[in-house]
Formats: C-alpha cells, structure tokens, sequence
C-alpha cells in the first residue's frame, strides 16, 4: 500500500457484510445484526467502503460529515463517530477498521460489499447485476450537504458503470426469451430507459403476448411522467400504435381460460394519428389505474427545516405510492407551482387529467409537528375521500417523514381501491376492461355473500378471458380462491387449490414486481398448500418490494404463526394494524391476531380480538374457528354455543377431521392446542 503501510491492510479473512444497496445492512458472519444506529456513523462506514481498499484521511471525512462546522470540532466529531463505530461492530471492529492519525480505512479482504460485486461484473460474469435492485445507500439522505453531493456522485457512478453493462447484454440478445429478461435488468437500474422499454414491448409482441407489450408501454409513460415530467417518444409511442393496431395474439396455453371475443377496433385506431397519440394514449391508460398526485404542503407559521419537511415529505409519498403497482404517479416536482399559484384542483386536473390528489399542511408548535393530509377526488367535486392528522416530536424531521409516508400510502391503497370498486360498480359498462371487471368483483367478493361472491368470481375469469396477460387479475383470482376453499364453498377442493395455485404463480411469472401478488402467491402456498416456508420467502420478497403493503405485513405475520414463531408473528401484525388501523377489509385481516393470540395460549385476548373481528362481517367464517377454539379453552359455554351456531351455519360442514386435516401449523403441539379447544367448544369430530 506504499505509504499507507501503517495502517496494516492485509488479508484478515472475511468477517462483515455490507449491503449499500437500498437500505444499508451490515452482518457479521454469525448472522449478528452489527450496523450502526447513528445515520453519521452508518455514512461514515458507508464512505469506507465505497473507497476500499483506499484509505481516506481523517480530514475528508471530517469536511464531509460535518461541513458546516469548524475544522477542530468536525474533528472532534469525527473521533466519537470511529469510537461508536467499532462498537457497533464489535468484535470484530479493530479487526476490519484500520485507523491511524491521519487516515481510516477497511482492511482489505475483511468486508465484502455488495458494490464491488456490482462494479466487478462484466459481460461474462453479468450475475452481481441483480444485486442492483434499489438506490445507493437510499436511507443516508440529508446527513450533511456535502455528503449529499458525495453520494449523488456515487450514485451516478455505480449507475453508469450499471447501465453500460446491461445495454451491452441487451444490445447481444436476439431472441424474445433472451431479451425479456434483458430489458428488465436494464429497467432495474435505470427506470426511464425508452431503449429498453421499445425493446421489452417489441419481444413480448413477438412472443404473441400484446397485453403484457400494452402494459410494458403503460409502465414506460408512467415513469416518464413522474421521473421527466414528460411523454413517452414518438418512436416509442408509434410502436405502441402499432401493436395495439395489430391483430389479436393467440392465448397463451398457460391461460386459465381463453380469451373471450373482442369487438373489432375501429377504423380510427388504424389511422394515422392527429393528436400526436394522446388519443390512443388514452385507450392505453383505460386498463391501468388511478391517476394520483401530491401537492408540496401548506406551511402554516414555520421555519426553514419544516419548508424541506413539506416538499421532502410529499415526494417520499410519491415513490411510495409509486411501488403500489396499479397507479399512476404524477411527480411532485411538477405539481409544485400549483403550491404556490392558488392550489386550484380544478386546474390541476385539467393539466394533468388526476383522478385523487394528496393535499394537506404542516404546523409547528414548540418542539412538536402537526401534520393534516387530506386525499381528495377530483372527479367528485373534490370530496374528502379519507384524512389523517400526525401529531409528532420534531426532533428528527427525516425519520417523521418516512413514518409518515408509510402510513398514508398504506391507508390510501385500499381507499382509492375501494372507491375505484365503487364507481365502476354504480354505473353500465358496455364495454369494460379488465380492469374494470376487476375492480367490479372487489366489492362483491369482499361482501362475503355466497351468491355475489360467486359473481366476483365470474367477473376475475372474464377480466383474464379479456387479458390473459394481466396480472393483477391472475392475482386477485388466486385471492378469491383463498376464500372459495377457506370458506368451504367449493365440492372439489383439490380443484380449487390447483386453480389457486395456478393462478398465483402466473401472477407473479407475468409481473414478478407487483408485491400484492407475491403476497397473495405467498399465503396461496402457507394457508391452502401448507408449504409455510416457501410462503414466508414470497411474503419477505413481497416486502422488499414495497414495505409499506400492509396486507403483506399481515399475511407474512399469519404464516410466521403457522411455524410458531409468535414473537416475530406478533411484530408483523402489529406492523399490519400501524400502518392500516381502519383497512376496508378488516374484518379478514384483523384475524390474523385472533390466531396469533390462540398460538400464544393468550385465550383471553384471543376471544376478545374474535368478538371485535366477527362483528365487521358476520359472513367470514374463518374468523370464527380460533375464537371458538379460544372460547372453548376458556369454558365460555354459552358465548361458544352461539359462536359455533353461526360458524356452521356458514360452513356446515366443518369438523374438529377437517380442521386437522387442512391445518397449516407446523408445531404438532400448536394444532392440538388448537384442536383441543375446538372439540371443547363443541364442534363436531
């Protein structure tokens, strides 16, 4: 190391692993969570890291960490941070960190960092690519100005390094099967790309699949706009045109079922366009989602660091709704004039044809922040579809704006989705699109009502007939199965669970991003095929995702019960009710902690989490059986009685036998328990 030879850089072995990549991580080998508390003290590591093996002087990182600061107390910071430091990584600090007066650094071979992988891979050894699945060190923002200007510069190196790469690879592929994938690891690391885009929608046209080429487009103008501020190219939005125009593609034979007819298009589809393409455009979006926006927040008698809170936090609400994959996401950046110029919805929905809009103001009151969000519907007047008030400590402004934007869009979703259900449902479609079939069937299949239910069900196949590509029907078709076999409303119920299965995983083959389906594949496979483990890793996957999806909180919190894991069970449910307290389908999901209640012997909590739960939806059998089982334990005779009556009134022929035999607990000693209380409440053998 020429004149940094004091500092003692050798091969010690591995002993640490960093993950710079999204969140950061650090782990021992021992699988001991050893990463830092302190954001200085992570950015400070993180910066060690991304310089290995070259050491970088203490005066570096002093002015980056602490730039605002004089010279002797940014030094003076700096040595607590390296004391706290090798705390955090003890013990095996002193053996990784290589310190002198003048310099820090990593000591060679000891740490391996996920960037290098990423910045080793070439075209014969492409697979550390996939390891780029998220932002540089995308927790560290706001630590210090100049170690923003540092890690944006980062960024763009690991991103250009990156993107060469995969447009090298994709530029080598010839085939639809070869290029796909391709394409999608180009769009992994830079979103906007309209290369990849143009070519992921070419290879699916070639492969016969038009409505994934459709929905490839929809995703490429979605991102534009809310990356750009702009309109997909002329070239990529004539070759949507053009496959749009084209004829209709064979099913795929992995269809659930054929497709079914299609009225012909019409002459002007196949005409040249005048508008520019915003009318086909248009027919494009027709599938895809609610279009959202987020207004910069009102200030209301507050300083500087509040103004940052206001446009810091409606942008963090925006890539968080982004992850939500049926929506179309308006970049806060280009809403925010409006902020200033009057905050007139009306125009704001002439200029950027928004269906909702986030809106809402920050107040500061000594040491605590009051934050109001309102979500409105700009298609009904400007109703208030749903509001929250955040009453919080204002010490630390970045990590409030995270809390809080994980709760508002964990509650939107559903709301949005449901008043979606709402108004396809209150009025004729004479020619409705799968999406519109889809959101039809939510309504009736979350009333729980056999005969509607039934309906709901109709309407999924129909909407796959009508796309067989799409994926969101496939997954929410795996959904109603859940219920169609949890309820005991089918006569083949191995049927029902091939067809459940079936669904699921083409959910997530045709859009392996879409974190609902990766959630409802992952209790497809613990709930219904009792393969707890494999649902776990889809549920955990789902989270990676998107980690504000409060249903995949739950779900992953339910299947962790299955295994008899109640501490870590417990955590995920609560992490479910803190992040939707008042889900629209509550009633099915609040009784993950009924179960969870009864595996921890808690009967009591157990029966008065089912009192709470049965009362939302009388038609839900499956909240029924742990709270009997609950009552049973606890000799609530009377209260057991009644409780069992309305269970088998809806599912007559559930039995002690059936549960058993469908019992998704993998601890024999948690069945039982389960079982026992059963048969003392009085279900049937």
């Amino acid at each position: 190391m020429g004149g940094y030879a004091g500092l003692g850089l050798g091969s010690d072995g591995m002993l640490v692993r960093l993950r710079l990549i999204g969140q950061m991580e650090a782990w021992s080998l021992n699988s001991d969570n050893i990463l830092p508390t302190g954001r200085k003290t992570r950015a400070l590591l993180a910066t060690l890291a991304l310089a290995s093996p070259r050491p970088v002087l203490r005066s570096k990182l002093a002015e980056l960490l602490w730039s605002r600061r004089g010279e002797e107390q940014a030094r003076a910071s700096l040595r607590q941070e390296i004391h706290r430091l090798l705390e955090a990584m003890a013990p095996h600090g002193t053996q990784v960190l290589a310190i002198n007066r003048d310099h820090l650094a990593l000591r060679q071979g000891t740490v391996w960092v996920d960037v290098d992988e990423v910045l080793r891979a070439s075209p014969t050894n492409p697979a550390a690519l996939s390891l780029l699945d998220g932002t540089l060190l995308e927790d560290l923002d706001g630590v210090d100005p100049s170690f923003d200007s540092w890690l944006a510069a980062e960024r763009e190196r690991l991103s250009d390094r990156a993107r060469d790469l995969a447009e090298r690879l994709l530029r080598e592929k010839t085939d639809p099967e070869s290029i796909i994938p391709a394409a999608q690891q180009l769009l992994a690391i830079d979103r906007s790309h309209e290369g990849a885009w143009r070519a992921l929608m070419r290879a699916y046209a070639q492969r016969g699949e038009r409505g994934m080429a459709i929905q490839a487009y929809e995703r490429c103008r979605a991102v534009l706009m809310e990356m750009l501020d702009a309109e997909p190219s002329e070239e990529t939005q004539a070759l949507a045109i053009e496959i749009r125009a084209a004829a209709p593609a064979k099913t795929p034979t992995t269809a659930v079922l054929p497709p079914l007819p299609r009225l012909p298009l019409p002459a002007a589809a196949l005409a040249e366009p005048r508008d520019g393409g915003r009318a086909d455009q248009a027919r494009l979006h027709h599938r895809g989602g609610a279009r959202v926006g987020v207004l910069p927040l009102q200030l209301v008698g507050t300083g500087e660091a509040e103004a940052h809170l206001s446009t810091g936090l409606a942008e963090e609400i925006t890539a968080a709704l982004a992850r939500f994959r049926w929506m179309f996401l308006v970049a806060s950046s280009s809403l925010a004039r409006f902020a200033v110029q009057g905050r007139d919805e009306g125009a704001i929905r002439r200029a950027f044809s928004i269906d909702f809009l986030i809106d809402g103001s920050v107040q500061k009151a000594g040491e605590r922040v009051r934050i109001s969000l309102r979500l409105l519907d700009l298609r009904a007047g400007n109703r208030v579809a749903w509001s929250r008030r955040f009453d919080r400590p204002a010490r630390d402004l970045l990590s409030l704006q995270d809390e809080i934007a994980a709760e508002v869009v964990a509650q939107i979703d559903p709301e949005i989705l449901l008043i979606e259900g709402q108004r396809v449902a209150a009025r004729p479609l004479a020619d409705p699109s799968a999406y519109d079939l889809v959101l039809r069937a939510l309504p009736l299949l979350h009333r729980m009502e056999h005969v509607p239910f039934l309906e709901a069900g109709e309407l999924l196949r129909q909407a796959i007939g009508q796309e067989p590509d799409y994926a969101a029907a496939h997954a929410w078709y795996a959904y109603w199965h859940i219920f169609l076999v949890g309820q005991n409303w089918i006569d083949d119920a191995e049927a029902g669970l091939a067809e459940a299965a079936r669904a699921a995983d083409r959910a997530i083959t045709l859009d392996p991003q879409d974190a609902k389906a990766l959630t409802i594949a992952g209790h497809v496979r613990a709930f219904l095929h009792r393969r707890v483990r494999e649902g776990i890793a889809l549920h955990d996957r789902a989270l990676m995702v998107n980690p504000n999806l409060a249903m995949a909180w739950n779900f992953s919190g339910v299947a962790h019960a299955y295994l008899g894991d109640v501490v870590e069970a417990e955590r995920r449910v609560r992490r479910y009710k803190q992040l939707s307290p008042i889900d629209p389908a509550a009633f099915y999901f609040d009784t993950a902690a009924i179960i969870v209640a009864l595996i921890a012997r808690d009967n009591e909590a157990a029966v008065q989490a089912g009192r709470a739960v049965t009362s939302m939806n009388p038609n839900f059998s499956a909240a029924y059986k742990p709270y009997v089982a609950a009552l049973g334990h606890l000799g609530l005779a009377g209260e057991a009685e009644d409780v069992l009556r309305r269970l088998l009134a809806i599912e007559p022929r559930f039995s002690v036998g059936s549960f058993v035999a469908t019992s998704p607990f993998e601890r024999i000693e948690d069945r039982d328990h389960y079982a026992a209380g059963l048969r003392l409440a009085g279900v049937p053998e």
